[in-house]
């Protein structure tokens, strides 16, 4: 295994900023293959991510993490998407259900803290269950979302999944992205048009006001509205020394070059 680092992909970062959406897609797939999957919360933007899969016939799996406390319509989104698309999505449960987590750890929710906590359970844990099996993860964050999403990569590693997160969207306006919604018809979760903006579980998400924040909808009886929930390692950090550890030739294919050891 070899180490390839945030400061390592800085040129290739450079040099994907011309390419599109669906072009990244096909350089995931191609250069992972089957070790390469799509993550998606199926919100806006995810579910265009799904869209863009199933309109190029682009076989990968998606992972949906269910907190297990989502709203109902997340779940009937899901489940349109996965049977109109065609797509095989793999959903992740947390080990302990609402109601043994409470009962265990209290309402974790009410705390800055707590929040944290009960969002790794609940989101990063089941999510890590599949480490080892992907070297890549197809995401949906992008620079209009604003806030700690406003520079994020397009290619960015994440050491605790050890794989790199290939970010499709990361420079995809707001208008863009809306474009894209009306003219492919892109199946939405209908929370879209009741007020929110983002949505998570139910327990943390509300609808936010015009002039409000994309995010102020959630945790919002916490605050600052900014808040994250760790499932995305940009979100929290975008040091160029952290890296991930993959096979020298995977290295040697994502950053298009060949290394000779010969001394």
């Amino acid at each position: 295994m070899a180490s390839l680092s945030q400061g390592d992909l800085a040129d290739l970062n450079q040099a994907m900023e011309g390419r599109t959406p669906q072009e990244l897609m096909a350089w995931a797939k191609n250069t992972f293959g089957s070790r390469a999957a799509i993550l998606s919360a199926l919100q806006r933007a995810g579910a265009v991510v799904c869209h863009m899969a199933h309109a190029t016939k682009t076989d990968l799996e998606v992972l949906f993490v269910d907190t297990e406390v989502l709203f109902p319509e997340t779940l009937t989104t899901r489940d349109r998407i996965a049977k109109e698309y065609n797509l095989n999505i793999i959903t992740l449960t947390p080990e302990l259900s609402m109601e043994a987590q409470t009962a265990k750890y209290g309402v974790l929710y009410l705390s800055p803290e707590g929040q944290t906590q009960c969002c790794d359970m609940r989101k990063s844990q089941p999510l890590l269950k599949m480490k080892g099996k992907y070297d890549a993860l197809v995401a949906s964050l992008r620079r209009g979302d604003g806030e700690k999403r406003s520079k994020v990569p397009i290619l960015a590693v994440d050491p605790n999944m050890n794989c790199l997160r290939v970010n499709i969207l990361a420079n995809f306006t707001d208008q863009q992205l809306a474009d894209y919604i009306k003219e492919h018809n892109v199946i939405l979760n209908p929370l879209h048009f009741q007020g929110y903006a983002t949505i998570g579980c139910n327990r943390c998400t509300t609808p936010v006001m015009p002039d409000e924040p994309k995010r102020a909808g959630r945790w919002r009886h916490l605050g600052p509205w900014a808040m994250y929930c760790g499932i995305n390692p940009t979100d929290l950090d975008r040091g160029t020394d952290r890296a991930i550890d993959l096979p020298q030739p995977l290295i040697d294919k994502i950053l298009g070059r060949k290394t000779d050891f010969v001394i």
